[in-house]
This record gives C-alpha cells, structure tokens and sequence, in this order.
C-alpha cells in the first residue's frame, strides 16, 4: 500500500528509506540535501564521505566502490525502498579510451544494484540516464521514442542499463525509470570539468575558453534544481520507462557563452577548436511527458548561470 510522506511516496507510514549512489557528487549533494528535507532516510554510497563527515545529518554512509560486491550488499538492505542511481563514469572521451572500464561501472554495477534490489524488495529505482542514448539525431526533436543509436560507449552504457531496468521493471515489478538529463549545471561544479564551469573559471581568472567547432551546436541546460525537483516527480508519479529532463529550451554554444559573460561581467575570449568525437551538433528535447507528471523547469538559462558564478568568484578572493 502507497502513501505519503512529506509528499514523498512510500510504501508505509514510515519515512521512506532512500539510497542515493554517488551521493557525494554533485547532482547527488542536491539530491540528498532535498530528500533530507522532506524526511527521508538517506544512504549514501560512495567512493568518498559525503561531505560534513561521516553520516552528517544522519545520513548513513557507505564508503567503498560499487564494484564490490560487499559493498553494494551494504548499500542496499532489507527495507531500502527507492535507489537512486547516480554513480557512474560519465565522461564521453574517457569511455572512447577505456570502453571496458565504462561498460564495468556503468552496465555491471547498474545489474548488481538491481539484483540487489530484487532481492530486498526495493519498490523503486531511478536511474540517472542521457540523452547521448540516441545518438546523432540532428536537429530533430529528441522524445522519449526516438530509437537508441548511441555514438559512443557511455552512451552506449547507459542505454544497456536502461534496457536492464526496464526488464527488471517488468518482470519483477518495482518501478523502474531511467530519466535521460540534459546538460545539468548549477552549484557545487567547482570539481566538474563541464563547459559551465569553464566558463566559470575562465572569468575569475581573466582567460579565455575553447569552443569545439564554429558554437552553433545547440544545447538544453537544466539546473540541477529542476532535476531534482523531476526526479521527485517521476518518483510520486510511480512512473516506469525513459523520462526527459531538460530546460526545455536549447540555446548555442555561442549563446552560453555571452549568457556566462553577461552574468559575470568578464569578456571571456572563446577559441574555436576542432569538434571532439562523438560530439552531437544538436540537443533538442522534448519534456511533454514529464511536464504531464507535474515537472516544471524554473530556472532559465541567465537566472540559472547567477547561481553558479558566485562560487566561482568567492574562490578567486
């Protein structure tokens, strides 16, 4: 029996009991900090302490590498309720270097989680997926029934793991979604190595920034905000199968970069480089489907970007 908690979904009148892997990252941060705040009970699993230490806020963690079959037994116990998963190698030019190591964390770790999942009960697994499922679309309108064609192995990956969740969702009954995130910016990115935060440090430190090809390739970016606020949508929803989460709205590569030196008032030179392999000259998606569940995206591409510059600047003091 479903209710609620907060507003949070659960199956009885207890809080619900959540595992978010990879919840030191950066989407995860955000991700725990909000179910805290609605009363849930977090696990933390991850390859480093959730920051203020170990089990800050209650939040109870497990320090260790999801590869490990141990470690992912800890994770996921008797009781857990929802899995949210983030962990994963998400870089695409490092999955065309090691293509193996990107198959082990993020198709292995994604079949053990689910396994583990299978076996405790666990009603819920959402999983943080891409757009990079469906591969070079042009600048056709990406939906959640666009056939998967990914160019690289991370995309590749996670289109895997969306194909296992989405057996284990149907034939052992949890809820199983795979939301496929846009381009996700927003505090807490001083350790990402994105075009935001390039951007970002670019300003403070009065430099310029590589563009790869002429910046006409478009691009949705969503605040890691609105993410969670979509993943809690998909979640009371009780929704199974793919899911877009995005702004809803693509701009240019060149547009982003006027937008970052208009909320930072530095000149920022760009530099147009070559296009890196596996590189899509479009990203335009279509967020109907989650829009019907309640989703709506807050910020917009300027509002966004001022919540990310003032750690940038902060840091140069």
């Amino acid at each position: 029996m479903t209710s609620e908690v907060n507003g949070l979904p659960t199956r009885t009148l207890n809080p619900p009991q959540v595992l978010v892997t990879g919840g030191s990252g950066f989407i995860g941060r955000r991700v725990v900090r909000a179910l805290l705040d609605d009363g849930a009970q977090v696990t933390v699993a991850d390859k480093r302490e959730f920051p203020g230490g170990a089990d800050p806020d209650g939040v109870r963690t497990v320090i260790g590498d999801l590869c490990d079959p141990s470690v992912v037994a800890d994770a996921v116990r008797p009781g857990t309720d929802v899995i949210i998963h983030l962990a994963a190698l998400t870089r695409v030019l490092p999955s065309i270097a090691d293509p193996a190591a990107t198959h082990q964390v993020n198709v292995d770790v994604t079949a053990a989680l689910l396994e583990q999942a299978r076996g405790t009960g666990v009603g819920t697994f959402l999983f943080a997926s891409t757009n990079a499922v469906t591969g070079d679309v042009g600048r056709a309108t990406i939906t959640e029934q666009i056939p998967l064609r990914p160019l690289t192995p991370y995309g590749a990956t996670k289109a895997a793991a969306e194909m296992l969740i989405s057996a284990y969702a149907s034939c052992y009954g949890m809820n199983g979604c795979s939301l496929r995130l846009s381009n996700v910016y927003g505090p807490g990115m001083q350790e990402k190595d994105s075009f935001v935060p390039r951007l970002m440090r670019a300003a403070h430190r009065g430099a310029g920034v590589d563009v790869y090809g002429d910046g006409t390739q478009l691009r949705d970016l969503v605040h890691v905000d609105d993410i969670v606020a979509g993943m809690f949508a998909a979640w009371r929803a009780g929704f199974s199968g793919p899911l877009i989460l995005g702004a809803g709205e693509s701009v240019s590569v060149n547009d982003i970069v006027d937008a970052a030196r208009g909320v930072t008032g530095f000149d920022i030179p760009a530099r147009h480089v070559p296009p890196k392999p596996g590189e899509m000259p479009a990203v335009i998606v279509d967020i109907s489907a989650a829009r019907a569940l309640g989703y709506a995206p807050t910020h917009d591409l300027k509002s966004g970007l001022a919540t990310v510059w003032p750690e940038f600047s902060e840091a140069a003091k």
